[in-house]
């Protein structure tokens, strides 16, 4: 039996024994997972800047622990809340009826982190599996290994075994933490690897939560402000050097304004990064192998025929592999055989696209796996409000990066390929909570009792009268609006 078998036993046995925490245990379980990322925020930085070659304190600070500490404490605030059972039927209760649903924890779960962000995205899951009251189980993604080993060693600071654990190792040991019998398994990286997931995890039938990646189009509308679509739309692309699930991967333009778009997102490229090489703001790519993906995607599309414009600073060559830099990459001129345009890019590269109707926008971005967010700069008007309507993604942001996720209470999440389920607020604890229907009866008959054998006269008619009844209900309201349903697909 491996190492992480024996703790999902221990963590199992102790949750059936001690049954569903307190309100205060869960808030002090939240607690402590907080106070292991702040005494430690310095040297989980500095395991991260290890990590990647290149990733600032600020950066570092700004995305893996300011960003959580609201929707943790929005949680905590909210966990009495939450816990409370939902009263039914309330005037049965005056003849012997009592119907509850009560949230329940589901017992032991399971997170699997990513390496883009490898501290927030199992923090935030773990935060809200606390919430719902159950025990946790953390396997650290093994590209970060400096991050993860701190993990590992710091956990038990602050956490009895059967309270969390911290599990490290390679793929073998990823691959066997995907197949444990959780209760619920939560998981965030790519779309290739969470199939993987879902298969493993299916061999138990545990539920899952994927969250997922996606090529993240953006939309600038003919009424948008130019000038600032493509400074923000620039900038965001280089958050965490582009290693961002909800980074924008492709820009459509009004052709008319396409050239605007390109100068101004050349120019603040440029004022943004005078220099690369040297800069610790400029975030490497993870390691050999991302690095390399992503060059390749880029002389891919090079060879193809698509522009290729490297803003890199002057006297500095790159790409560097020793640094697993790249300078900040505009690809434009872009067609369906370039792997570019069907693969997630990851990286400080953005494609820009010219569009001269709104419909091939929609078209185009419906006949792809729906996205993690899609973004729109411009008003919200009936564009706007057309395309939310007409497409599938995630989450919608307008006129600014990672809007979606602003609100402490917004539930984040995927859909179709770019991941199911959600977390965040309410969504979270909702993710790791059974609802269970709990009525009884004190009533000197069976209310059920007349489903059973055999079946008089009286209950025949009731049944009949009942069927007709409903029947005729259902007739009317049609017969009231018969052509609602020919106008709404219409529309």
């Amino acid at each position: 039996m491996s190492t992480a078998e024996r703790i999902l036993q221990l963590q199992r046995r102790c949750f059936l024994a001690d049954g569903p925490p307190s309100a205060d245990l869960r808030c002090n379980r939240i607690d402590r997972l907080l106070a292991l990322l702040l005494d430690n925020t310095e040297e989980f930085v500095d395991a991260m800047a290890a990590d990647f070659g290149t990733r600032s304190r600020a950066a570092s600070l700004f995305t893996e622990v300011v960003g959580l500490i609201p929707v943790i404490e929005h949680t905590r605030s909210h966990v009495r809340q939450w816990m409370r059972p939902t009263t039914l039927m309330r005037p049965a209760r005056l003849v012997g009826v009592k119907a509850e649903v009560e949230p329940t924890p589901l017992g032991v779960v399971g997170i699997i982190g990513p390496w883009n962000f490898p501290v927030n995205l199992v923090i935030l899951p773990a935060a809200a599996a606390f919430a719902a009251g159950n025990r946790v189980m953390i396997k650290m993604s093994e590209i970060t290994s400096h991050t993860a080993k701190l993990m590992g060693r710091l956990a038990p600071n602050y956490f009895d075994t059967a309270e969390l654990a911290v599990v490290t190792g390679g793929r073998d040991v990823a691959a066997s933490f995907t197949r444990l019998p959780f209760d619920h398994l939560f998981f965030t990286g790519s779309p290739e690897i969470g199939v993987l997931v879902q298969q493993a995890a299916a061999r138990h039938l545990v539920p899952v939560t994927l969250e997922l990646g996606g090529k993240n189009p953006v939309v600038v509308a003919p009424d948008a402000d130019i000038t600032r679509a493509a400074r923000r739309v620039a900038s965001a692309r280089m958050v965490n050097g582009g290693q961002v699930c909800v980074c924008p991967d492709y820009v459509f333009v009004p052709d008319h304004r396409m050239e605007s778009f390109l100068a101004t997102a050349r120019d603040t490229l440029r004022k943004m990064f005078p220099t690369v090489l040297d800069n610790d703001d400029y975030c490497s790519c993870v390691n050999e192998p991302n690095y390399d993906r992503v060059l390749g995607l880029v002389d891919d599309a090079c060879a193809k025929g698509a522009v290729v414009e490297q803003i890199a600073p002057d006297g500095e060559l790159l790409p560097d592999r020793a640094s697993r830099k790249m300078a900040p990459t505009i690809v434009h001129g872009v067609d369906g055989a370039m792997r570019i345009t069907t693969e997630e890019i990851f990286g400080p590269v953005l494609v820009v696209m010219g569009y001269s109707e709104l419909p091939e926008v929609i078209d185009y971005v419906n006949e792809r796996p729906a996205p993690l967010v899609a973004y729109w700069y411009g008003s919200d008007g009936e564009d706007f409000q057309h395309f939310v309507r007409h497409t599938r993604s995630g989450g919608v942001a307008r006129n600014d990066f990672a809007a979606q996720m602003i609100p402490s209470s917004a539930p984040f999440g995927g859909v179709g390929r770019s991941g199911m389920g959600a977390y965040h607020g309410k969504a979270g604890f909702d993710a790791f909570t059974h609802y269970r229907s709990v009525v009884g009866s004190d009533l000197p008959f069976s209310i059920t009792g007349t489903a059973s054998p055999p079946f008089r006269a009286p209950m025949k008619l009731y049944a009949d009268i009942t069927v007709r009844m409903a029947r005729n209900r259902t007739r009317r309201r049609l017969n009231r609006n018969p052509s609602t349903l020919a106008r709404e697909e219409a529309q």
